[in-house]
C-alpha cells in the first residue's frame, strides 16, 4: 500500500502567482519544471497524491500533459481557478482521465488515529475539529488571509483547552498546504510531514 502527499495551489503556467506569492524563480517554466521535479522525486504510481485545488492555468490538454508526467494516483480537490476545465464535455473528460476522483470537499480516513477534512477552503469550525481530526487547505496563499487563519487556530486552541480541559494538539489541527510555503518547499508531502515540518518552521 502506497502513501498519501499532499499539495495546493500550483498554479502551473500562472506567470502572476510568481510575483503575487514572491516564488523564487526566475520564470514560470522555471516554477513548474521545479514542481514536477519535486513531485516525482517523492510520489511513486503507487502513491496517493490530493491535489486542494488551482491546479494550473494553461488550457485542458496543456494541463493534462503536465499532470500526466506526474507520478501517484491524482484526486483533486476543487479550486476556485479550476472551474474552466469543467465547462464544456471535452475537457471534462481530459480530467475525469486524468484525476482518480474529482471533488470540492472530502473527508479522508487514513487510520484509526488520522482523519482529514480536505478542502481548497479553509474551514476554522471543520468536523470533528476538537475531536483529534485535521484539515487541510489552500486557497489563501501565504497572505493576510493565512495569517488571519493562523491567528484563528491558536485562539481556539487556548479558549477551548481552557474551556473542555482538552489538549491543544487535539484542537483545531488545521493546516494551510500552499505549495508556496516554507513547511511544503513546492513539493507534496504526507500528513506527517505537514506537521513536523510545520513545527520546524512556524
Amino acid at each position: 500500500m502506497g502513501k498519501q502527499f499532499f499539495i495546493a495551489d500550483p498554479h502551473i503556467g500562472h506567470t502572476n502567482v510568481l510575483s503575487f506569492d514572491n516564488r523564487p524563480f526566475s520564470t514560470i517554466e522555471e516554477h513548474d519544471k521545479t514542481i514536477a521535479d519535486n513531485w516525482n522525486a517523492v510520489v511513486t504510481d503507487d502513491d496517493d497524491i490530493f491535489i486542494l485545488g488551482d491546479i494550473s492555468f494553461m488550457n485542458f490538454e496543456n494541463t493534462f500533459a503536465y499532470y500526466s508526467q506526474l507520478n501517484g494516483k491524482k484526486h483533486l480537490i476543487r479550486g476556485n481557478h479550476d472551474k474552466s476545465f469543467f465547462k464544456t464535455q471535452r475537457s471534462q473528460e481530459y480530467m475525469e482521465i486524468l484525476f482518480e476522483e474529482i471533488c470540492d470537499y472530502k473527508e479522508l480516513f487514513l487510520d484509526n488515529k488520522h482523519q482529514i477534512v480536505l478542502c481548497h477552503y479553509p474551514i476554522p469550525c471543520f468536523k470533528n475539529s476538537f475531536r483529534g481530526w485535521y484539515h487541510l487547505y489552500g486557497h489563501v496563499h501565504n497572505s493576510m488571509d493565512w495569517n488571519i487563519m493562523e491567528k484563528t487556530k491558536s485562539l481556539m486552541k487556548e479558549l477551548y483547552s481552557k474551556k473542555d480541559g482538552k489538549p491543544e494538539k487535539d484542537i483545531c489541527n488545521m493546516y494551510n498546504v500552499g505549495c508556496m510555503l516554507e513547511h511544503m518547499k513546492y513539493t507534496p508531502r504526507t500528513l506527517e510531514e505537514i506537521v513536523s515540518n510545520y513545527k520546524t518552521n512556524g
